[in-house]
């Protein structure tokens, strides 16, 4: 499922890569794939930012500001009881997804 393009904080830091395989096991939206012995992103514009693929990584290859994307926005959302909202624009909430 896309999301919004050109849009997610996410960063991969190839020379820091092992290739161990953890990010591509933990992603729920198939982000990264292996090429050669490395990870590398394959879609960039699938990342929900949740944040799996930082916490996993021992090797300190990957950030993301975990939180505020679609996933953050879908979990509030049931906690609250409200819809679910980025509250991306200066104010006032959006629809997230």
């Amino acid at each position: 499922m896309r999301y919004l393009s050109n849009v997610t904080t996410l960063e991969f830091f190839p020379e820091k890569c092992t290739g161990c395989f953890r990010c591509i096991e933990v992603c729920p939206h198939q982000v990264f794939i292996m090429n050669g012995k490395k990870a590398a992103i394959d879609d960039r514009d699938l990342c929900m930012e949740c944040g799996a693929c930082m916490i996993n990584c021992a090797f300190g290859a990957i950030s993301v500001n975990a939180g505020v994307g679609c996933a953050s926005a879908i979990i509030n959302g049931m906690i609250t009881g409200g819809e679910p909202s980025c509250d991306c624009s200066s104010g006032s909430t959006s629809s997230c997804c």
